[in-house]
C-alpha cells in the first residue's frame, strides 16, 4: 500500500491518547488537528502557550475530543522535567498510545568552519536530546497501550548531509539512528513501533527562514502530507518498524 495516497477511516484514532511536539504551528498543528479528526484525544506540547491555545481551540470548534495543553521548552528541560511530564500524563490520561516528536530546531545556514557552539548546543538539545529524553520518560506509558506508535521527525539533509545545514543536519541523522535502535530494542518485547517521516519541502516557518527566496505557493502544504502520518499513527502500520518513510 501506497502510505502516501492511505484513505484512513474517520474513526482510525478512536479512544488513542497521541502527544504532538511543536503542536503550534506548522506541520505539528496539522498533525494534531487531523488526529483529532480522528478521534484521538491530543496533547499539545510545545513553548508557546497562545499558540498552542489557538489549535485547542481549532480542535474544539471542530468537534474533536478535548485536548490537552503541556508547555515546556526543549532547549531548557532537564530530566525531571520529563519525569514530570510522565507523571502528569500518568494522571491525566493514564496511558499513551502515540507520540509524535515534530518539534526542531533549525540552526544556522553556514559552513561548519564557521558554525558557533552556542548554535550547535541548543540544535542537538532540542533535535536529539530532547527527544532521547522525553521518549526514555514516556516510554512506559506507551507500554500500557494494546499497540502505540513512536513518530521521529527526520530530513532528506539527515540521509545525504549537504553543505551548510550543520547541526541540523547532523541531529537529523543522530534522529534517524535513535529510531532503528529504539526500534530494534523494543520489537518483539512490547507493541511499541518506531518509525520516522521525512516531510519533505512543507510550507512552514522553519522551511520559509531555511530558504528566503523561495516563493511559498510553490510548496506543499501540510495539510497534504498527513496521509502518512495517519499510516503510521493508525492500525494500519502495525507491524511496520524501524522505518524511514518520505511523506512526498
Amino acid at each position: 500500500m501506497n502510505h502516501m495516497q492511505y484513505q484512513a477511516p474517520d474513526d482510525l484514532l478512536d479512544g488513542r491518547v497521541i502527544a504532538v511536539t511543536g503542536a503550534g504551528d506548522g506541520i505539528g498543528a496539522e498533525a494534531a488537528r487531523t488526529f483529532a479528526a480522528h478521534g484521538a484525544t491530543v496533547i499539545l506540547i510545545g513553548r508557546t502557550v497562545p499558540k498552542l491555545e489557538e489549535v485547542y481551540d481549532q480542535i474544539e470548534k471542530a468537534g474533536g475530543a478535548q485536548p490537552g495543553i503541556y508547555p515546556i521548552s526543549l532547549d531548557g528541560a532537564v530530566e525531571k522535567d520529563y519525569r514530570d511530564m510522565h507523571d502528569r500524563l500518568e494522571e491525566v490520561f493514564g496511558q499513551l498510545d502515540g507520540l509524535l516528536h515534530n518539534a526542531g530546531e533549525l540552526g544556522q545556514r553556514t559552513p561548519i568552519a564557521n558554525y558557533t557552539l552556542a548554535s550547535w548546543q541548543k540544535v542537538m538539545q532540542v533535535n536529539v536530546t530532547a527527544e532521547f529524553l522525553m521518549t526514555k520518560a514516556l516510554l512506559p506509558l506507551l507500554e500500557k497501550s494494546d499497540n502505540a506508535s513512536i513518530i521521529f521527525t527526520s530530513s532528506s539533509v539527515g540521509k545525504v548531509g549537504k553543505p551548510y545545514w550543520g547541526a541540523y543536519a547532523v541531529s537529523k541523522f543522530a534522529i534517524e539512528g535513535l529510531s532503528q535502535v529504539l526500534a530494534h530494542e523494543l520489537e518483539g518485547t512490547s507493541n511499541i513501533r518506531v518509525n520516522c517521516i521525512n516531510p519533505g519541502a512543507t510550507r512552514t516557518r522553519m522551511r520559509a527562514t531555511a530558504f528566503p527566496a523561495e516563493d511559498p505557493a510553490t510548496v506543499t502544504i501540510p495539510a497534504a502530507i498527513m496521509p502518512t502520518y495517519l499510516y503510521l499513527m493508525g492500525s494500519a502500520s502495525e507491524g511496520i518498524t524501524g522505518q524511514s518513510l518520505d511523506a512526498q
